[in-house]
């Protein structure tokens, strides 16, 4: 018999061998407990499943629609976005018509849309939650045809349709049960007498299994979007190589930085996405038409271009890039040139430059004896250059006469252009600065009656108000604007500086009482919604925050989205021209001076490796 020191010894190594195997199994059995989510078949169609029903417990669609909205209210006071009312134009109606023609794109909460731009030198767009998707000024200038922006988009509003951000949230409750289970697991080992590194080990192989399963589902979430946006992009009618000369072209901007293995990345290799795509591409049937690329796409990008970097030598690489597109062959780049010259003259001042350039872009458009407008199809982007144009006549040091055509040609550009946001309110505009403004108020309360959710046009109906000396009716128009805008104590403000107004009549007072009770009320609603929401959000601290503000230089923020990332990032995402979801921003409690929150980073892809 052996001695009862070895038995023992024999006891506690048969104990901890039964606990380790434990451990594996309840590992196993949690992964397998909780899936990721599920990735379409290449050989799914148009009719795609709406997978997001199991994500309403976890992020109700009208909690997602309003976090998207505070931070969009957050964005639209940064000054890096970019509220051109043409880009921002161009942007929602391409957009829209890439959701109008798929029948599924808005998913199960049928999302409205809503496409931004904002100012940043890198190539990328996100999805926020609700529907709002952005895109960088940049990767407006690098995509040199609508197919490769219809690529983008396509994929970002595939993420919004298929709600994996409210699905993320439901997966990373799930793993939190991981790590939990693998501390209690350890700590029985080590009670076992299994060591310190043993029981070091599973609770370190938890926290990997959580971390693995996380990069498992953005790799997942990132092959379902492509897979979404191919389908989205063809029944609109582009030319899905657009996707493939996309992402090549990631490829090449990027291929310094390399590539990190696939199983430690947060998105498919670019590579293998591109494959992916081609051979979609090949069992697909022909389109039967190919959209062509419109004026307007390349007259925006020229904008996008000069708004991108307003300094003096972001002009001037403007101008140099102007001057090389008006020396191709192709008639749409050598138009775009000349816009971009008369907006850079335009922006630098030099009034008569800007309209000897519009001129020539005007003419460039029509029709040449004896050549074929083969290029030309579609519009003739007569309603970007008469926005132009206004904005020339407007322009500070132009005579009174000029006012007074600029009136003119936004009342026929308002009447052939009815649905144009951009010439509605440059109509108002005009007015306001000729002193037409009894005309200017009454076309502005007509246009807040059918577009309610405009706070231009109640920022523009209070200049209006101010100009004639209504100082009541300034107050209760810019209230609105502000409940617009998410900032409803200021408005509950401009209400009470109204009631206090001298020229308040019987009728406003009534109109002044009821709305302060409907907002008193609204901010009470919302305080209860902000606790609940920190409580939720409690629960689910990892890559999630929704009380983070945003910083739209760097595409970080509140609240979980996935955009299009070329450089290596922090993290573990390392990997160049793909989808991926970004980290939150830093807490409340980190200070402002943290290296995450330095603008030093903006350009650098490897801020997070630098010396601190």
């Amino acid at each position: 018999m052996l001695p009862l020191s070895t038995r023992r010894r024999q006891r506690r190594a048969s104990a901890w061998r039964c606990l380790t195997a434990a451990c594996l199994y309840a590992a196993s059995a949690l992964a397998l407990a909780a899936p990721t989510a599920p990735v379409l078949r290449p050989t799914d169609t148009i009719g795609l499943p709406t997978l997001g029903d199991a994500a309403r417990a976890d992020l109700s669609p009208v909690l997602e629609r309003r976090l998207g909205e505070e931070i969009m209210n957050d964005i639209r006071r940064d000054r890096d976005y970019l509220d051109d009312d043409p880009i921002l134009e161009f942007l929602n109606n391409f957009g829209t018509n890439l959701v109008s023609a798929s029948p599924g794109a808005r998913g199960e909460t049928n999302a409205d849309f809503f496409f931004f731009a904002v100012r940043d030198p890198m190539i990328n767009a996100f999805a926020l939650p609700g529907g709002f998707i952005a895109v960088h000024s940049q990767l407006l200038i690098a995509a040199q045809s609508e197919s490769e922006l219809a690529s983008v988009l396509s994929h970002e509003i595939g993420h919004v349709s298929q709600r994996h951000i409210a699905r993320m949230l439901g997966q990373q409750k799930q793993d939190a049960l991981l790590p939990l289970a693998a501390l209690i697991l350890a700590a029985l080992v080590g009670k076992a007498g299994g060591g310190a590194d043993a029981a070091m080990g599973v609770m370190m192989g938890g926290q990997g299994l959580a971390m693995q399963r996380q990069l498992n589902f953005s790799r997942d979430a990132e092959r379902e979007a492509d897979r979404v946006g191919f389908q989205t992009m063809r029944a609109a009618g582009y030319d899905t190589s657009g996707m493939v000369a996309f992402f090549k072209r990631l490829q090449s901007t990027t291929r310094l930085y390399g590539e990190a293995p696939a199983w430690l990345s947060s998105h498919p290799l670019t590579g293998e996405r591109i494959a992916d795509i081609q051979s979609r591409i090949r069992e697909a049937p022909k389109p039967g038409h190919i959209r062509p690329d419109s004026i307007e796409f390349h007259l925006v990008r020229a904008r996008a271009r000069v708004l991108q970097d307003e300094s003096q030598k972001g002009r001037d690489e403007a101008r140099g890039a102007f001057e090389s597109q008006m020396a191709e062959q192709n008639t749409q780049h050598q138009t775009a040139g000349m816009y971009g010259m008369a907006y850079l003259s335009l922006k630098q001042g030099d009034l008569k430059a800007a309209q000897s350039w519009l001129d020539k872009a005007k003419g460039s458009m029509r029709p040449r004896p004896g050549v074929l407008s083969s290029e030309r199809p579609g519009s003739d982007g007569s309603a970007m250059f008469t926005g132009l144009g206004i904005e020339i006549k407007m322009a500070p040091g132009q005579p009174p006469a000029m006012l007074a055509e600029a009136v003119q040609d936004a009342e026929q550009a308002h009447q052939k252009f009815p649905l144009s946001r951009a010439l509605a309110r440059q109509y108002a505009e005009a007015m306001i600065a000729a002193g037409k403004l009894e005309q200017a108020a009454q076309f502005l309360r007509d246009q807040v009656q059918q577009y309610r959710e405009e706070p231009k046009l109640y920022n523009q109906l209070a200049k209006a108000y101010a100009a004639q000396g209504k100082i009541a009716l300034q107050h209760m128009a810019l209230a609105e604007s502000y409940v617009l805008t998410g900032a409803t104590p200021a408005a509950v403000d401009q209400l009470n500086m109204a009631r206090k107004a001298k020229d308040v009549s019987f009728y406003d007072q009534a109109v002044i009482d009821a709305r302060e009770r409907e907002l008193q009320q609204k901010q009470k609603e919302d305080k209860k919604d902000d606790k609940d929401k920190d409580r939720d959000r409690d629960g689910f601290a990892v890559g999630v925050s929704a009380g983070d503000k945003l910083d739209t230089r760097t595409g970080n923020g509140s609240g979980a989205r996935f955009r299009l990332d070329t450089g290596p990032g922090p993290g573990l995402d390392a990997t160049p021209g793909g989808m991926r979801e970004l980290p939150g921003l830093p807490s409340r409690n980190e200070p402002r001076s943290s290296p995450r929150n330095d603008p030093a980073r903006l350009g650098d892809p490897f801020w997070w490796q630098r010396p601190q």
